[in-house]
Parts: C-alpha cells; sequence; structure tokens
C-alpha cells in the first residue's frame, strides 16, 4: 500500500512538471508567435557644436564646459628664449652640417677629410682616418656620453 502511495505520488509530480514545462512552452510560443504593435520614427542627427551647423545658443555652453576641463595652466611668458643661445644652437647646427657634408665628400668622392679634433660647443668632434673609412667620435662633454660613427670608404 505504502508503495502504491509513493508510485503515486511521483506520478503526480512527474504530470505537475509535465504540465508546467507544457505551459511555459504555449507561452514562449504565443509570445513568439503574436504580432506586436511596434511604432518607429526616423533618426534624425543635429549637430550640437555652432561650428558645425548647430544651434547657435549652444555655443556658450560648449564653452564653459571645454574651460571647466582644461587642466592646462597658461604660461606667464610665451617665449622664454634667449637669443645668444639661439645664435649658439644655429652655429652649432650650421658647423655640424658642414661637417657632415666634409665627411659624406670624403667619404664618397676625391677630397681628403683633414683628421682632428674639434671642440663645439658642448660637443668635442674627433675625426680619425682610418683604411677602411671614417671613424667619428661624438662626445657630450656635459653628460660625458660618447658616440662612435663609422663611415666606410666606396
Amino acid at each position: 500500500m505504502v508503495l502504491v502511495y509513493i508510485d503515486l505520488i511521483k506520478e503526480r509530480r512527474t504530470a505537475m512538471k509535465n504540465k508546467i514545462i507544457y505551459a511555459v512552452c504555449l507561452v514562449l510560443i504565443g509570445l513568439f508567435l503574436t504580432p506586436r504593435l511596434t511604432t518607429a520614427t526616423e533618426l534624425v542627427f543635429y549637430f550640437k557644436n555652432p561650428a558645425f551647423g548647430g544651434n547657435p545658443l549652444n555655443g556658450q555652453w560648449l564653452m564653459n564646459s571645454a574651460q571647466a576641463q582644461n587642466k592646462l595652466e597658461e604660461p606667464s611668458k610665451l617665449f622664454e628664449r634667449d637669443p645668444i643661445e639661439d645664435f649658439k644652437n644655429t652655429l652649432n647646427r650650421q658647423i655640424l652640417y658642414r661637417l657632415s657634408m666634409k665627411i659624406i665628400d670624403a667619404a664618397f668622392g676625391e677630397e681628403g677629410l683633414e683628421p682632428g679634433h674639434y671642440d663645439l660647443g658642448d660637443y668635442t668632434i674627433d675625426i680619425i682616418l682610418t683604411l677602411t673609412g671614417i671613424r667619428l667620435i661624438l662626445t657630450d662633454i656635459a653628460t660625458g656620453n660618447q658616440t662612435i660613427i663609422e663611415v666606410p670608404y666606396y
């Protein structure tokens, strides 16, 4: 008798589960198959920035927003350049340019380059002629860094 009662409970549970599953399936099918009323409008884009054709009344608001986000500080003087320092840098660049032209002429042309030691502001340049090419030793006096450049003959 007890076994029959347990079997009866199990059958009712499975029947209840099946009914729930059928009900959920019917609801889902009903949701997917029923037509819905939908409304749509066309998408319209408007510029906010008046520089691109937006509302001119937005200009002040955009400017205030940009200034509020600006984290840069204005320098007290726009250009703090020393004319003597500019002249020194320009002179160094010109000398290095002409020296590089002579090195290229010596490596690829007929003219020879005078080996030697040159002092140019914060740099010293040693030019050494070897059998395979030209060796340049550039030394930064301020930091002591050296750069060695070897240009082979052609």
